[in-house]
């Protein structure tokens, strides 16, 4: 009996409930750094300090320009269908009176979804991005650090985005959902 070699090895694909399950179980531990993406548990890289403080400047600038308007959130998790569960570095959300205590947020929140990159940047454009505009997400910027550039993707089509432009300082980038909330890329990239 022959087995075609191009349908090994196959992957046991799990689903966001079983990945909690996973973490109330203790399989997993409840502060891991790891995510679901497509059903499979990555892990997530280390967090330099240079990462951190774009991701603390991103958030302050969003806070301050997007106040009363949007919710911002810092790694935590979106929901995106049944294999998904991401946790992008920053999300400006619309806003709920629960704020998120009921459930995590989905793609039908999310207004602007942000990844820092420094050493993730392959994953970030290519994973990631599909991830991301498959499920809709309207608008995804990459934070590229290594080449002080960010890429801004909108405009979903499948598992890619019909406009992608990449900007560098000293230029101001808007949200598209909210254009008074614009990020200084002369800050962002000092």
């Amino acid at each position: 009996m022959s087995i075609a070699t191009d349908q090994w090895p196959r992957r046991h694909l799990i689903n966001v409930e079983q990945f909690h399950r996973m973490v109330e179980a203790g399989l997993l531990a409840q502060d891991a750094r790891v995510e679901l993406i497509e059903g499979v548990i990555v892990d997530m890289a280390p967090i330099g300090s240079h990462h951190a403080g774009v991701v603390n400047l991103l958030m302050e600038t969003l806070l301050l320009a997007a106040a009363g308007q949007a919710t911002v959130t810092v790694q935590q998790p979106l929901r995106l269908g049944s294999r998904s569960e991401p946790q992008p570095d920053v999300m400006l959300l619309r806003r709920r009176a629960d704020f998120y205590r009921q459930s995590h947020a989905t793609a039908a929140d999310v207004l602007l979804v942000i990844e820092v990159s420094d050493t993730t940047l392959r994953f970030d454009r290519g994973e990631k991005t599909a991830l991301y505009a498959k499920h809709g997400i309207q608008e995804l910027w990459i934070v590229d650090l290594e080449n002080r550039q960010l890429h801004c993707m909108r405009e979903p089509a499948g598992e890619t985005y019909r406009s992608v432009v990449s900007f560098s300082p000293p230029a101001n980038v808007a949200v598209a959902a909210l254009p008074q909330v614009q990020v200084q890329l002369a800050a962002l990239f000092e």
